[in-house]
């Protein structure tokens, strides 16, 4: 499966809590006006490779059970 090239992906991450060698909060992207609270480093990750994903125009896979929403609702 072919790729197309992505540019830089921007992200606002807001960590709320660090505990227990992991850390929540919230995430931004920029780009994508979309946001999205995450529970764990994994989760995080798995939000970015999401976005990654999505910019790429490779829709068809989904990576983690957590979603973007769409940022124009949450303040």
């Amino acid at each position: 499966m072919a790729f197309k090239p992505v540019k830089d992906l921007v992200f606002l991450i807001r960590v709320q809590y660090r505990r227990n060698s992991s850390m929540q909060g919230s995430v931004q992207w920029m780009d994508g006006q979309k946001k999205s609270t995450f529970r764990s480093v994994l989760e995080l990750g798995n939000l970015i490779n999401d976005a990654k994903l999505q910019a790429s125009g490779n829709k068809d896979k989904k990576t983690s059970s957590k979603r973007w929403e769409d940022k124009e609702g949450v303040s």
